[in-house]
């Protein structure tokens, strides 16, 4: 009887071995004959729309993973083996120039992720075409903001860190994308000027001088924020005065969006935008970038026409009347990206996010 437990002991384990063994080969090894194949390489043609030339491309850091996790390599492209063996199924890969974690002069990042599915027997080949991903701030300090702060310096600041442009600082710092804000320390006073909303593979240049003769009594100079478009791959084009007395009074000094959400609570204010979306609900990504559109009460403007996230946008009631007859995007789908001045009043929360209601005037561009 002992003999007879013993030997069924020995078959259990084998049979548990052997599907050990099994389970490992289907799982962790392709199958020869049912296994397909990865390759990648780089588009010769990407655009990375820079102000600067795109990295060797042999220096990237190349990932690939199965849809469980699992990474299959990760290290230098050059070191990269040209083609992969894999078991069918779905694959992330992504590249990326270098790591990118807190706010630096001079590092711009370059990168593309695709998913990709492999079938059994075949061969599946990857095209990376890199942009930028990261985004940069440049500040043009005019000569007369030393003399107005002579102990004044310029920094920016997002969420992932702070960077000091001094006096004299002419590199593009880079961010990650999202909000930075700049700040001007002068000794034991911290004053926060401006705040933008940074897409992906923006470069955005401000030009920062003070015209004023500098404090006194413990006053602010009066500081005027350009934006040069030169420098700037998308579309904005109008200029802040962020110091100046009328500033929102007309449509020649309307805000900023970006400055306009800082105004909660003004009223008959001149706002100025491009027309990016509609259809707006309280929740968090609610809102459609594009046609058709369905609610012809609200829209929504940002500071440019290629913004895609509710968060940078504006939001605006359009009651019923010659202000949702004349700018409602279900009967005007043709005013999607175009230039719009809004004179109303501005709150801190509509639809979710900062917005314009009760309109009186409006202007198209």
């Amino acid at each position: 009887m002992k003999t007879f437990s013993t030997f069924y002991q020995k078959l259990l384990f084998a049979v548990a071995l052997i599907s050990a063994i099994l389970w490992v080969s289907c799982n962790k090894f392709p199958d020869g004959q049912a296994q397909g194949t990865l390759a990648w390489h780089f588009d010769p043609n990407m655009s990375t729309r820079s102000l600067t030339e795109m990295p060797d491309t042999d220096s990237f850091i190349l990932q690939v993973k199965n849809s469980g996790g699992e990474i299959l390599y990760d290290g230098a492209y050059s070191d990269s083996p040209m083609t992969m063996p894999v078991n069918p199924g779905t694959y992330t890969l992504k590249v990326l120039s270098c790591k990118f974690e807190v706010p630096a002069f001079n590092s711009p990042q370059f990168g593309d992720e695709q998913v990709v599915v492999v079938q059994a027997g075949t061969d599946t080949k990857v095209v990376f075409n890199c942009t930028q991903i990261n985004s940069g701030l440049r500040l043009r300090i005019g000569e007369d903001f030393a003399a107005a702060y002579p102990q004044g310096r310029l920094y920016a600041s997002s969420k992932e860190g702070d960077l000091d442009y001094g006096q004299s600082e002419s590199r593009i710092g880079y961010f990650k994308p999202g909000e930075v804000s700049v700040w001007l320390n002068d000794g034991d006073i911290s004053e926060k000027l401006f705040t933008r909303s940074l897409e992906p593979r923006e470069i955005l240049t401000m030009g920062i001088s003070c015209p004023g003769e500098g404090p006194s009594s413990g006053t602010t100079a009066s500081l005027s924020i350009r934006v040069d478009t030169l420098r700037y791959w998308s579309s904005e084009d109008y200029e802040i005065g962020s110091g100046s007395p009328d500033a929102g009074s007309s449509i020649s000094s309307a805000y900023g969006v970006g400055q306009a959400m800082e105004k909660a609570g003004e009223k008959g204010v001149w706002v100025c935008g491009y027309i990016v979306g509609g259809d707006l609900t309280s929740t968090k990504n609610g809102i459609s970038f594009e046609p058709p559109f369905s609610s012809m009460t609200c829209l929504a403007i940002a500071a440019r026409t290629s913004v895609s996230e509710k968060s940078s946008c504006m939001s605006v009631q359009l009651s019923k009347g010659d202000f949702r007859d004349a700018l409602n995007l279900v009967e005007h789908p043709e005013l999607l990206g175009m230039k719009v001045f809004l004179k109303g009043d501005i709150v801190s929360a509509y639809y979710g996010i900062p917005g314009i209601q009760n309109l009186t005037e409006y202007s198209l561009k």
